[in-house]
């Protein structure tokens, strides 16, 4: 999702995709490629002749497809099993899509309507990393047709009040006493355990819904009251995100999940509710007894639910002083915890304890730079990294402390879209032609266009200190880049994708890149060199940045081949560091997928980066296991959360983007050098700027649907909806810009201090 790259779906219909040979008959996967090929150059006549040829061959194996399912498939495995199903859609959807371009809206809600009533259970993958319903896909796009617009429609709603919960057993501890109602086993080892031995106790303390009392809630009258008025009838997932959020909190108590992943939503649940002190012990709880719990993400990735709850517990008592304590010690390491694999797991556990906040924790004198010793230097130019003798890690900029205050800057046009080859580059962008790029200096907050303020100037104001770029494919003007530093203090964070997409290695998207090819890692190695002899001696370049998550493996191997992704980008790292001894060299990974080999493959890299979503709570034990498996500085290299909110009003899906933001950039901030977590943080890049209307292929709609699961106040990634800024009705684009509370967020953390003072007083930034 989210990627900084805006040529993925072009890249992909330019592949050279080989298909059967004549006189064979076609796979439907093949036809498809050739539907949205032709799709993708607006041929007409070519879209209607694959589709309509795709259909004829497949459509009957496709109903019985249809037939054969009763809900939508979810695993990767099972979608694939349902091929026909999935392509014969996806080619009604084509023609429908093409209907709308031409203007033939009946045409088009007809086979609209016929997908939403015959192929219900039907799927299309996108090449940024998932599944969408194309169901869901015709119903949004039949409210385009009748010209429903998305803010109309989100405005016209009223917030649903959530139910509020009343707890008949609360239980008669605030703060659990483990230690009164059982034995810690072996803490901090892979055979921790925690042996109850006063139940009765430990049921009474926690109340209702919290291990070991979980099913308690069977004798509580709103629970009988809710299950006689049918409230509790549906799938559990359903009940997630469910405004009646007693409803939820009855489901998930009495649900089948792992007691682990059970907790954790019953937490989240109680956290909505407002009931946070019940929450905490929830959390808790799993932290005691389910420490090696785990659950699965929607890219079936392994997600460690006691390393999320400890995260959680985290979260809760910093941002609730009130409750007067502090979790001390606690820790859950997973051995073999970096892939995609549960069966070679080891946890290796301390509960920690929950302590009373002292007066002297208030008063207590933090180091800084001016009292520790540098024991480590990566690089001697004029950016360099630093560690002190207490292990932290602060970035050098001529000498001084630099904090990353990044944005992920990428304006697009309402309109324009990768995916139809109509996609320019926003440096040389001059739609009203005057000589100067559109969004840097013509974009405006007013209803009034000619009063304009330009993004520079926004995002300086904002207090953003760098931005993230990539040398390819697209063409920079280095004037701009330079003005933007100049007059502005904004510095880039220069990347080369190093064959993700298979761009740069001369490969096709499909099987993509191979880091074991040679030939391949020649051209990988060219586009490198070309970029550092252009960039090295700009004033405004930071570092240097490789790749963007490629361990995620989309249209590229290094999701198989970590071993030789890691060696080879480390390989590069020498390789630049031959050219340019003043700027280091930092890698964009997946989240901390494959953190282990990274350590031990790719020492060159200074700087280790992630792209990592992971909930309003910050991102966890990330710190930590960088610092433990690498022992380098770490940024998060993109992080975010859509403005839109199902069922919520758009200034409510405001308010979630902002405090999203706000936790994530504090969870940042204690991670810095001198503050009281790992140390080892270096700042962070936020993704978006501005909202970007092409991702979900209809670049003059602003799509609403979410297209994957995550950790977002609805449950859902609205790709279209990330920015900072939004566009308006993109009738004004690419000029207009409203901008959102999440905007101010970060002009009062940034500007007005944000916990990254170094002790001495001074600030992280440049400007």
């Amino acid at each position: 999702m989210k990627k900084i790259f805006l040529i993925i779906l072009a890249l992909f219909l330019c592949a050279g995709i080989s298909f059967a040979e004549e006189g064979t008959k076609p796979s439907s996967g093949e036809l498809v490629n050739k539907c949205w090929q032709a799709h993708g150059k607006r041929d007409i006549e070519a879209t209607f002749k694959y589709t309509q040829e795709l259909i004829d061959l497949y459509k009957d194996e496709a109903d019985k497809e249809q037939a054969s399912l009763k809900e939508l498939p979810k695993a990767k495995n099972e979608i694939l099993e349902v091929a026909a199903l999935n392509d014969v859609t996806t080619a009604y959807f084509i023609q429908a899509e093409s209907y709308m371009r031409q203007g033939k809206v009946e045409d088009a809600k007809k086979i609209f309507n016929l997908i939403i009533a015959k192929y219900s259970f039907a799927q299309a993958w996108d090449p940024r990393g998932w599944y969408w319903s194309i169901k869901l896909a015709s119903e949004q796009s039949i409210k385009k047709i009748d010209g429903k617009s998305i803010e109309i429609e989100q405005k016209k709603k009223v917030s649903q009040l959530p139910t509020k919960i009343v707890l008949y057993d609360p239980g008669k501890e605030d703060i659990v006493n483990y230690a009164k109602y059982g034995e810690f086993k072996n803490v901090g080892t892979k055979d921790y355990k925690y042996i109850v031995t006063d139940q009765e106790g430990l049921i009474a303390a926690v109340g209702e819904g919290i291990y070991p009392n979980s099913t308690s809630v069977r004798w509580d009258p709103a629970f009988k009251k809710a299950l006689k008025e049918k409230r509790l009838d549906g799938d559990l997932w359903d009940f997630t995100h469910t405004p009646d959020l007693e409803a939820a909190f009855f489901k998930w108590a009495t649900g089948s999940e792992p007691q682990g992943v059970r907790l954790f939503y019953i937490g989240l649940i109680l956290e909505k509710a407002g009931l946070i002190k019940h929450a905490l012990k929830c959390y808790y709880a799993i932290v005691v007894h389910f420490p090696g719990s785990y659950g699965w993400t929607y890219w079936h990735t392994p997600w460690y639910v006691g390393q999320a709850a400890v995260a959680k517990v985290n979260f809760i008592l910093r941002n609730n002083p009130q409750i007067g304590y502090k979790l001390v010690g606690a820790d859950i390491k997973i051995i073999n915890g970096y892939d995609n694999s549960v069966a070679n797991d080891i946890a290796v556990v301390n509960p920690g304890r929950l302590v009373k906040v002292g007066a002297l924790d208030k008063i207590k004198a933090k180091p800084s730079s001016k009292s520790l010793i540098v024991k480590r230097k990566s690089g001697e130019g004029k950016v360099h990294t630093v560690q002190y003798e207490n292990g932290d890690w602060q970035l050098m900029v001529e000498g001084k402390p630099y904090l990353i205050k990044g944005i992920t800057y990428t304006p697009t046009k309402v309109g324009l879209s990768p995916d139809e080859g109509t996609m320019t580059g926003w440096t040389e962008d001059d739609f009203n032609n005057n000589t100067k790029a559109d969004g840097p200096y013509d974009s405006f907050v007013s209803i009034d266009p000619a009063v304009p303020v330009g993004d520079f100037q926004l995002m300086k104001e904002m207090g953003v200190n760098t931005i993230r770029l990539y040398h390819h494919p697209q063409k920079i003007n280095k004037e701009v880049l330079r003005d933007m530093y100049n007059k502005y203090g904004i510095r880039v964070i220069m990347g080369d994708l190093i064959g993700k997409y298979a761009l740069g290695s001369g490969a096709q998207w499909n099987p993509g890149t191979d880091y074991n090819n040679e030939e391949q890692k020649k051209n990988m190695i060219d586009s490198v060199t070309k970029m550092v002899n252009e960039y090295k001696d700009e004033p405004y370049l930071l570092f240097w940045l490789l790749g963007n998550e490629n361990v995620y493996g989309y249209a590229c191997n290094a999701d198989s081949e970590p071993d030789a992704f890691f060696n080879f980008a480390n390989e590069v790292a020498k390789i630049i560091k031959s050219i340019d001894l003043e700027h280091p060299v930092a890698i964009c990974s997946g989240d901390i997928l494959f953190l282990d080999k990274f350590g031990k493959d790719a020492p060159n890299i200074d700087i280790f980066g992630a792209n990592a979503y992971r909930g309003n709570y910050g991102f966890g034990r990330l710190w930590k296991s960088v610092k433990e498996e690498a022992g380098i500085p770490v940024f998060i290299t993109e992080y975010g959360c859509p403005a839109l909110a199902e069922g919520k009003s758009l200034l409510e899906g405001e308010e979630f983007q902002a405090a999203y933001h706000k936790a994530s950039w504090e969870d940042i901030a204690n991670n810095m050098a001198f503050a009281s977590g790992s140390g080892n943080a270096i700042g962070g890049v936020v993704f978006e700027w501005l909202d970007e209307w092409w991702k979900q292929y209809e670049p003059f709609i602003h799509d609403a649907k979410g297209v994957a699961i995550g950790p977002f106040p609805d449950g859902y990634f609205h790709e279209e909806w990330f920015g900072i800024s939004g566009q308006g009705d993109g009738k004004e684009s690419p000029f207009y810009r409203h901008l959102r509370k999440s905007y101010y967020t970060y002009q009062k953390l940034w500007n007005n201090g944000d916990g990254s003072n170094n002790g001495d007083g001074s600030i992280f930034s440049e400007k």
